[in-house]
């Protein structure tokens, strides 16, 4: 989805110069921005698009799984390992491997995925043979790696590497005129998903879901589009339908005004019990 905001129009011009090249390309900002459908449209313009995207969450490992969900090892080379297993680095070949939170790689492998970075090279664990990685590597984060590697926490040699070129994708809470556009967006998709004949937001929805701060970002308004069309009732998603924390905004007034009857009530009876 393009934005209409001038600052995303921005940003998504660099994606599309970028994606014409075979850089890696390091992509910054906060959770929930949508750095990984970045990372895939980034992919999916370059000469790699048939090619294997291959995307891996380095916070969701261990040390040693997330070695071995990269490199890939032989039978036999640690307890455990009955046969042999295809790393991400080799099922990315000659297409792009995305590593999420990378920020959270601990240093000893960073010290590794640096190493293939300059040989274009890998070894299996537990093999002796080299094999080729001819990869594009985009990376994500939300930390602020350049103070990481000032606190000895990312490796230096690592980070200039990876950022040969880097975006700043910017939040929600920046992009006000997207709100509509990525919330219909969402409407249509989870509306097929779940068979329901939702066509529209109501109007008295936009003053609310443009007064909140969206700290959870494109993740956060997708959860609650998602939630307003399971309760949705009818062909609209009303203000009621919304999370009550959002609905108890205090300049929230003007847009409850222009609720219907039965909106206004169950509201009020929303907010009570969330009070009491």
């Amino acid at each position: 989805i393009i934005g209409k905001a001038k600052i995303f129009q921005q940003v998504v011009e660099l994606a599309r110069k970028v994606a014409a090249t075979d850089a890696n390309v390091l992509l910054l900002g906060e959770t929930g921005t949508g750095k990984e459908v970045f990372a895939q449209s980034i992919h999916q313009a370059s000469s790699r698009a048939e090619q294997e995207f291959v995307a891996i969450n380095c916070s969701a490992f261990s040390s040693e799984l997330l070695e071995s969900e990269l490199f890939g090892y032989k039978a036999g080379a640690f307890t455990g390992a009955l046969k042999e297993k295809k790393g991400l680095l080799e099922e990315a070949n000659l297409g792009t491997l995305f590593l999420d939170e990378i920020g959270e790689m601990p240093l000893p492998l960073q010290a590794k995925l640096l190493r293939v970075l300059e040989t274009r090279q890998f070894i299996k664990i537990g093999d002796t043979k080299s094999l080729k990685a001819d990869i594009r590597i985009i990376a994500a984060t939300n930390r602020q790696l350049q103070k990481d590697v000032e606190l000895g926490k990312f490796r230096e040699d690592l980070y200039y590497r990876l950022n040969v070129f880097s975006i700043e994708i910017p939040a929600l809470r920046e992009r006000e005129t997207d709100i509509p556009l990525l919330a219909n967006h969402f409407l249509g998709i989870f509306s097929e998903k779940m068979n329901k004949r939702i066509q529209t937001i109501d109007a008295a929805c936009w003053p609310i879901l443009r007064a909140h701060q969206w700290k959870g970002n494109i993740r956060e308004l997708k959860n609650i589009i998602e939630r307003a069309v399971i309760l949705a009732e009818g062909t609209t998603i009303k203000p009621s339908d919304l999370p009550v924390e959002l609905q108890n905004r205090p300049n929230m007034t003007g847009a409850i005004s222009a609720f219907d009857l039965a909106s206004v009530e169950k509201l009020h009876i929303q907010r009570v019990l969330n009070h009491t």
